[in-house]
């Protein structure tokens, strides 16, 4: 039986598959399993051990974990209980569980369908997860790694407001200027893309949750996000990055993001903001929505800035002197904004 490995499962080396799954197996968010493709809906492709787009059919078997999934434009989705008969690919990077909801873009053509026919053990007999195999990687947060560099946080109005482009032209930028620059993926769902996109473009180092085994951070506690942060900032400090961007997946409202940003001992490490929207009432609002906080953006960015015309209108509305930026003007740029005062407020 040839087994397709995605990305969550990288690490995963020495293992056997028990096709003997027990009657009353509940299984935990990052255990690993190998599924048989019953249909092809939203995910063709998966996304391989080495990165790549591997294609999958109906009759395929790939070893993915467990994990929950929140994305407005795709999938809701949730850890089952016990295993149904039909199980469902949340997301490209290797994320199973069962869909709750979807987009309506999404109805007609539905999640890939997937039965388990296997665990994954190790040598002795324990079921492989991928969070177990990294505890002793977690570092407790303190505030210490924040204290060593320049957080700058990419945040948004929502999914695809633009967070991760504007990020990565903005580590560009910081790089164009003469500065080392590292990029971190905070929370979201495994997929390497973003990371990717900023290694890509400039950053000295790119990493995301999944270096710690999560499948998502979807429904992480607040102390686990905080030493997810702690953590991951630590690993990417050999490089000596003057700045690290550090991007928040979803929208303000996202459980997550919320926990976040409304920590004030977490905005208190944070040296400068960046926020996306895809609208001239999304900029706005989110705008508000975080001085409210006082969080002072550094500068408003998005899919929004294509539109000259939305660009005016934030202007026109906007209640202090925050430059809109687009895409290239990040690159272009970033050397001028990190130089601007840093106006979070803990």
């Amino acid at each position: 039986m040839k087994v397709k490995k995605t990305y969550l499962c990288k690490e995963i080396t020495d293992y056997k598959v028990d096709h003997l799954i027990p009657a009353d197996y509940a299984p935990a968010v990052g255990d690993v399993g190998v599924f048989k493709v019953l249909r092809i809906g939203k995910h063709r492709n998966v996304q391989s051990e080495w990165k790549r787009n591997m294609a999958i059919i109906a009759g395929d078997y790939v070893m993915a974990a467990f994990g929950n999934r929140y994305a407005t434009n795709q999938f809701e989705g949730y850890v089952p209980s016990s295993i149904p008969e039909e199980l469902h690919m949340l997301a490209a990077g290797g994320v199973v569980g069962v869909v709750e909801s979807m987009h309506y873009n999404l109805e007609d053509i539905g999640p890939t369908k997937l039965r388990m026919v296997g665990v994954v053990r190790d040598n002795a007999g324990s079921i492989i997860n991928t969070l177990d195999s990294k505890k002793n990687l977690i570092v407790p947060y303190s505030g210490n790694a924040a204290s060593r560099t320049k957080v700058i946080l990419s945040l948004g109005a929502s999914m695809d407001s633009g967070k991760t482009t504007t990020a990565a032209y903005l580590v560009n930028g910081i790089m164009r200027a003469g500065h080392k620059v590292s990029f971190l993926k905070m929370t979201g769902t495994t997929y390497t893309k973003d990371s990717d996109l900023n290694f890509d473009l400039g950053a000295d180092m790119s990493l995301d949750f999944s270096y710690l085994g999560y499948p998502s951070t979807f429904l992480c506690s607040e102390k686990e996000l905080l030493d997810l942060y702690e953590t991951l900032l630590a690993a990417v400090l050999p490089a000596k990055p003057e700045y690290v961007v550090v991007e928040i997946a979803d929208g303000l409202y996202q459980r997550e993001t919320k926990f976040l940003y409304l920590n004030k001992e977490f905005m208190s490490t944070v040296h400068a903001v960046l926020f996306s929207a895809g609208d001239s009432l999304s900029a706005l609002h989110g705008y508000e929505l975080l001085k409210a906080q006082g969080i002072i953006p550094m500068a408003l960015s998005g899919l929004f800035t294509a539109s000259p015309l939305l660009i005016k209108e934030v202007n026109e509305h906007k209640d202090m002197d925050i430059p809109v930026v687009n895409i290239d003007q990040l690159s272009d740029t970033a050397g001028e904004l990190i130089k601007r005062p840093a106006r979070v407020v803990a």
